[in-house]
């Protein structure tokens, strides 16, 4: 839920501008805090997220590079651990395969392998996200791989307001932080407010509250849930929203809180539902709310197939608002 100080100014925004946002302002604040990426200067990347950064910082920090993620991942974690606070920006989340070395093996590990002696405050700023018709090596959301890691935070806005305040404090931690955006939803307007907020990381925010059913809903299928929750409504069913906004670290408390509510959930990713996000969450749900849960926790991810490149096809791979209805009613004897 949106919170301000009494004297902050709130403007629609769309994602894409609140990230834009969150950057300048803390570029503006810390001068350690610079990005490197393919495209990021001149083109202010593909989505045209960072236009107009470099005409303000200039070219030695808003960092054009070779099309070679390892290497801008391996610079980003040296200019880290030698005290900058870079922001690394991989174009297209499936390619962060390129750069697992750097991410796991390194990121995540010096400041345990130098016995608390080294800090990498880096940020991988990156995407997730089926239905652009760009194929299965564009297409992929791997949030999961790296919230498998020990060191790692990783953050997956799914509002404006979510996304300007996550990205400042993934900028301003002394770890490395896995920053996700819906590749679909940089056009997606909420309400921000104007000028310096934080969101405090492992803080799950209630879009919606609700008494029948829980959704726990992740990036884009915060919206899918939403959607779908305006849906059942018709039919009687009340709704409750919950957006865990950072897999890790995962606010259990609240979910779990949700559940003994509610006593049924779907949890609803957009990664592949197998060894998934939602097996996770659901562990976590079932173990923590066992005794007041009325069915079984379902479900609800991506197909186990590469993304098709048929529109017909794609559209068929991930969880849609429909989809979340059916089983809702399912769960909630209404079918």
């Amino acid at each position: 839920m949106l919170s301000t100080t009494s004297n902050q100014k709130v403007q629609e925004t769309t994602l894409g501008q609140a990230i834009r946002e969150a950057l300048a302002e803390e570029m503006r604040r810390d001068p350690r805090v610079f990005i490197m990426g393919e495209d990021v200067a001149e083109a202010g990347t593909p989505f045209k997220v960072l236009s107009g950064l470099v005409e303000e910082f200039g070219p030695a920090r808003v960092i054009d590079t070779p099309i070679s993620e390892a290497g801008i991942t391996g610079m980003g974690v040296g200019g880290a651990m030698t005290g900058m606070r870079p922001i690394i920006d991989i174009m297209f989340g499936d390619f962060i395969t390129l750069a697992l070395d750097q991410i796991v093996n390194q990121a995540a590990k010096v400041h345990y392998m130098s016995g608390g002696k080294l800090k990498v405050p880096l940020v991988v700023r990156t995407t997730l996200g089926a239905t652009r018709r760009t194929a299965a090596q564009h297409s992929q959301s791997l949030h999961a791989w790296v919230s498998h890691i020990p060191g790692l935070k990783v953050a997956l806005p799914s509002t404006p307001y979510d996304a300007k305040g996550l990205l400042k404090t993934a900028i301003r931690d002394e770890n490395p932080v896995i920053f996700f955006e819906d590749k679909m939803m940089y056009q997606l307007k909420g309400p921000v407010p104007q000028g310096d907020y934080t969101i405090p990381f492992g803080v799950a925010d209630i879009k919606r509250a609700g008494t029948n059913i829980t959704l726990v809903a992740t990036s884009s299928m915060v919206q899918v849930a939403l959607e779908a929750a305006d849906n059942l409504e018709t039919l009687g069913i009340s709704v409750e929203v919950v957006d865990p906004r950072t897999t890790v670290p995962l606010d259990s408390a609240t979910l779990i809180e949700s559940a003994r509510k509610t006593s049924r959930v779907i949890v609803v990713d957009e990664g592949y539902e197998r060894y998934g996000v939602t097996a996770e969450l659901a562990a976590v749900i079932a173990e923590g709310a066992f005794y007041y849960l009325d069915a079984p926790v379902r479900r609800m991810g991506a197909m186990n197939v590469p993304v098709p490149f048929s529109p017909v096809l794609e559209d068929l791979t991930v969880p849609t608002a429909t989809a979340v209805v059916d089983v809702a009613k399912m769960l909630c004897g209404r079918v």
